[in-house]
């Protein structure tokens, strides 16, 4: 049997799924619980925060054999088959290699007739704002008064994109980043389940390095399961991202705040011998430097430090 990376084996089936989004999740589950889900939605935000997933959730509570349904059962051949991607009534479209007026021109067509088998044909269009502008301009009067069985879901990583006419005529929501403690939290049950090993700070250090998106941890924790034998360290994280170590991080900067500049260039000249990007040692340190700041004001007891694990002394 094939390997399955992380991301897929552990995509959300279900909205209580779902994580960080809980603004999203809740309006939808309460659109169909009152019978008042919308006939087009847009799902913006960055990649890797849920948004192809909530869509496909959203098909399933809809299309459910037992629905429609803001419990989905994950059991019956509709889910079942909107969940592996080969649903008749349930097409998801690429954007971005699907994005001239012809493909529109056939989902027009395509429109009036009534599903082979669900409830709704559901179109999910990834990556919409890739589309041209004359596909954008002949699937406005679709979305404007589109037959009774016929739902639309967009997704985006760039909602400015999106002709602010088609934006009209959907409802727009806005996926977040999301936090550390909400990734580092999922990223333990996957441990759990799958029986990883890992030191301590290693989850927390991998969302951060996730920069808000879940599926981005997942990848590096699958990467770390396939690099490390036994347990997986911070050494580890800062060998496979070719990050610099805190520890030099916070080096650096106390060598900038004393005001000794040879000790900083052996640093500097140290972490670039070890094959570093410059690049990305710039990021660190402007992060780090946002923190201490954060740190200086308000405390680290505030709740708006995430990215520093060891304590600060200024």
């Amino acid at each position: 049997m094939s390997y399955i990376v992380l991301s897929r084996k552990y995509r959300p089936k279900s909205f209580n799924e779902i994580v960080g989004q809980e603004h999203i999740v809740n309006t939808l589950v309460n659109a169909i619980q009152t019978n008042r889900v919308a006939h087009a939605y847009l799902f913006a935000g960055p990649r890797g925060v849920g948004k192809t997933s909530m869509a496909r959730i959203l098909s399933k509570a809809l299309n459910c054999q037992t629905g429609p349904t803001d419990v989905p059962c994950n059991k019956c051949s509709t889910c079942e088959s909107i969940r592996n991607g080969n649903d008749i009534d349930v097409l998801e479209i690429d954007g971005a290699s699907n994005r001239g007026i012809d493909e529109i021109r056939s989902i027009r067509q395509n429109v009036g007739y009534a599903p082979a088998i669900s409830r709704y044909k559901i179109y999910i269009i990834d990556e919409v704002h890739m589309l041209t502008k004359e596909a954008f301009n002949a699937i406005l009067k679709t979305l404007e008064e589109p037959p009774g069985h016929v739902k639309f879901i967009f997704a985006t990583t760039s909602p400015n994109r999106v002709p602010d006419t088609v934006q009209s005529r959907c409802q727009r929501f806005d996926f977040k980043n999301i936090s550390v403690p909400d990734i580092s939290n999922r990223l333990a049950q996957i441990c759990k389940t799958e029986n990883i090993l890992v030191g301590e700070g290693v989850l927390q250090t991998i969302a951060k390095y996730a920069m808000g998106g879940l599926r981005d941890s997942e990848s590096i924790l699958d990467q770390l399961t396939s690099f490390c034998h036994e347990k997986i360290t911070l050494r580890d994280i800062y060998d496979i991202l070719g990050v610099v170590s805190e520890g030099e991080i916070a080096s650096l900067i106390d060598s900038f705040i004393n005001k000794n500049p040879e000790l900083a260039v052996n640093i500097f000249h140290e972490i670039t011998e070890n094959g570093k990007d410059v690049d990305g040692l710039i990021d660190q340190l402007l992060l780090y430097i946002h923190d201490l700041l954060l740190v200086s004001i308000c405390s680290k007891g505030s709740g708006l430090i995430e990215t520093i694990s060891r304590d600060i002394n200024l």
